[in-house]
């Protein structure tokens, strides 16, 4: 079992930026590392269904949200287990909870949120404009 632990949410005005970070553990991480795995972010806003935001697989391809795409971008660092989603040139529509994601395969397109069984229980982002 992975847990997934997201935090660095908080409240910006339109063109501020932040980073989201989502740290994994359990014994897969302990023995294969965050690589060994697809993770992604995705987010939702009250109302609204759950988007895909980002992912990275586990080559290292990452895959955008043509909403964030240029504004986003998705890393991970390998030795400390954790998963980042770096926003920049915020906008209101950007509000909502965002989450982290993981999966051990990958046979359905990466930003679809039934590709992954496994969920954080998010971080909020709100921007005001």
């Amino acid at each position: 079992q992975v847990l997934l632990a997201e935090s660095g949410g908080g409240s910006v005005q339109a063109g501020g930026s932040l980073r989201l970070s989502c740290v994994a553990s359990g014994n897969t991480i302990n023995m294969f590392g965050i690589s060994a795995i697809y993770m992604a972010w995705f987010r939702q806003a009250p109302g609204m269904e759950r988007e895909g935001v980002a992912s990275i697989a586990r080559d290292g391809t990452t895959t955008y949200a043509a909403s964030v795409k240029g504004r986003a971008t998705i890393s991970r660092h390998n030795f400390q287990n954790t998963l980042y989603l770096q926003l920049d040139s915020l906008k209101p529509e950007d509000t909502a909870m965002y989450y982290c994601a993981e999966a051990r395969s990958m046979s359905a397109p990466p930003l679809l949120p039934a590709s992954y069984p496994n969920w954080g229980h998010g971080t909020q982002v709100t921007v005001s404009s």
